[in-house]
């Protein structure tokens, strides 16, 4: 009766087949190439500097960009510390 919550915490653990959402986006850089092929199948690039470079990537392809929701970015240069 012990092994019981035990045995469900396995099986729970091992039915998530799928990695999470976060895992699909590799790289740093600010912009992302989201590109498809036949079948469904999806991958997301984020090795592109701007907007303009993922874009001229995109030509002729079923592709779309979006920006890195973990890249890192420098703060905004103008805000500054709240003055007290």
């Amino acid at each position: 009766m012990r092994a019981l919550p035990f045995l469900l915490v396995i099986c729970i653990m091992m039915s998530a087949p799928t990695p999470a959402g976060a895992q699909r986006f590799g790289g740093n850089d600010p912009v992302c190439l989201q590109q498809w092929k036949r079948g469904g199948v999806s991958w997301i690039s984020c090795r592109y500097g701007s907007w303009e470079q993922c874009q001229a990537e995109t030509v002729g392809l079923a592709a779309m960009c979006l920006l890195n929701p973990y890249a890192q970015r420098p703060p905004h240069p103008d805000r500054g510390p709240r003055p007290r």
